[in-house]
């Protein structure tokens, strides 16, 4: 980019990856609304590029009631419906329905959404910083178990892949390459 910065090579193709590099992708984030968003966006981006999922964000948001977990639960088939003919939104009817089911397993919980995301949180002090975007991992034990917990309790489209940028995007686990400028910012 033209600042001069170094930043980890998927964030150079275009502005919102850029600004979602700089501003919010491995930034620290709590909060059980923001990280049923992350999880549900997570999950649509399945497949997909990231990119379709940040110009389609504020779309998505709207559609489901800014991510509030307690409304999306309550989404029936009309709902289901109207989100399939939304063509601001990834349609694919698997995942509308994961979203809900989320928000359910959600409301369900005994402990709040980010505590029980973030008790998956590896050591920092261990964790490898990659040198290269080669090196970055797609999964790791904690995301293993992490993906196997939300399962147990219900949660879909919440793989070990999924539940690894999950980790990456909310912060959990810090993967900006060694020289990046953000590496170590967070």
């Amino acid at each position: 980019m033209t600042d001069g910065r170094q930043r980890c090579g998927w964030a150079t193709s275009a502005p919102e990856y850029v600004a979602y590099h700089d501003d919010e992708w491995g930034r620290p984030l709590r909060g059980v609304t923001a990280l049923y968003e992350r999880l549900s966006l997570e999950g649509f981006q399945s497949g997909l590029s990231w990119l379709v999922i940040l110009r389609k964000r504020e779309s998505f948001r709207a559609a489901f009631a800014g991510f509030d977990p307690a409304v999306v639960a309550g989404f029936d088939d009309a709902d289901v419906e109207r989100l399939m003919a939304d063509s601001g939104i990834v349609r694919n009817r698997r995942k509308v329905e994961a979203t809900i089911a989320n928000a359910r397993a959600v409301l369900e919980l005994d402990v709040p959404l980010d505590d029980l995301l973030w008790s998956f949180a590896p050591d920092a002090a261990t964790h490898v910083r990659p040198a290269t975007l080669a090196d970055v991992a797609a999964t790791s034990p904690e995301s293993v178990a992490m993906a196997r917990e939300l399962k147990r309790r219900g949660f879909r489209f919440v793989g070990p892949t999924t539940c690894y940028a999950l980790m990456q995007a909310a912060g959990l686990v810090d993967d900006h390459v060694a020289s990046c400028w953000r590496a170590g910012t967070a």
